[in-house]
């Protein structure tokens, strides 16, 4: 059986789509559903209620802690995380799941597709030893094994890339991570605020995992690169803005003739 747990901050109405989707299209695949949820202050509570599913709240939030509440709250063998704002699209995507688990005892965990680098390295058979990053777990559209999570869980103290860190641990343990044909939908629009926060999180977490540093001449070329782009960008619309409203004065003094 299949327990899915979504986590989830302030996104009710990414949530409430979420929710409808699992209810109504895979409720025979699903033995439980868990919304992990970040001190929401918006209606993420009762949304959750109104769709039957549970309601977990978490304080002092970590990726790797939140991911590990949500591994402790499942009673089922396989667990399946998603983020909030995203949700699964193929009719068959935990048919697939637990039949892949089922076939093969040593699973630890597989990834879903949801974008062009998860096919490429589906189709082009690579697997996550070779790129742990692109072929490893992804926390928003990915199953893990409990059983296996019992005796290796989610380390708390990384910035982020959690799934990542535990992709190339369980590696190393002899266990295996595959691809998996399930499609899912991923989308979200983050606040400035949201991807400085997340910027900052990918910076330490890069510097952990893949061991990436950065040097002062690299912050410096970045900053410059920033504001290059920025000012091609704004010349680029500029251009296009007066483009458009020649267009238009010239369309209101010369339109066509109506069919």
């Amino acid at each position: 059986m299949i327990s899915v747990v979504i986590r989830n901050k302030n996104q009710s109405g990414a949530l409430t789509f979420l929710l409808k989707n699992l209810t109504e299209r895979y409720w025979y695949d699903i033995a439980e559903i868990i919304v992990v949820d970040n001190l929401s202050t918006d209606s993420s509570k009762e949304v959750t209620e109104q769709f039957g599913a549970r309601f977990v709240s978490i304080k002092n939030f970590s990726f790797g802690k939140s991911a590990n509440v949500c591994a402790r709250e499942a009673r089922f063998p396989v667990v399946v995380i998603f983020s909030a704002h995203s949700y699964p699209v193929s009719h068959d995507f935990f048919k697939l799941i637990q039949t892949k688990f089922e076939n093969n005892l040593n699973l630890a965990g597989l990834r879903c597709l949801h974008n062009t680098n998860d096919y490429k390295n589906f189709i082009n058979k690579i697997p996550a030893v070779i790129d742990p990053n692109k072929s490893g777990l992804i926390f928003s559209g990915s199953a893990f094994s409990k059983a296996i999570w019992e005796k290796h869980p989610f380390r708390e103290d990384v910035a982020t890339f959690e799934d990542k860190e535990w992709t190339t641990r369980i590696l190393k343990e002899g266990y295996e991570i595959d691809f998996v044909e399930a499609i899912f939908s991923y989308e979200i629009k983050r606040s400035r605020r949201q991807l400085f926060f997340r910027f900052k999180n990918d910076i330490v977490g890069n510097y952990q995992l893949w061991h990436q540093d950065i040097s002062l001449l690299h912050a410096i070329k970045g900053l410059s690169l920033g504001v290059f782009y920025l000012i091609k960008s704004f010349i680029l619309d500029l251009r296009y803005m007066i483009l458009r409203f020649l267009y238009l004065v010239k369309f209101i003094y010369n339109k066509p003739d109506k069919f």
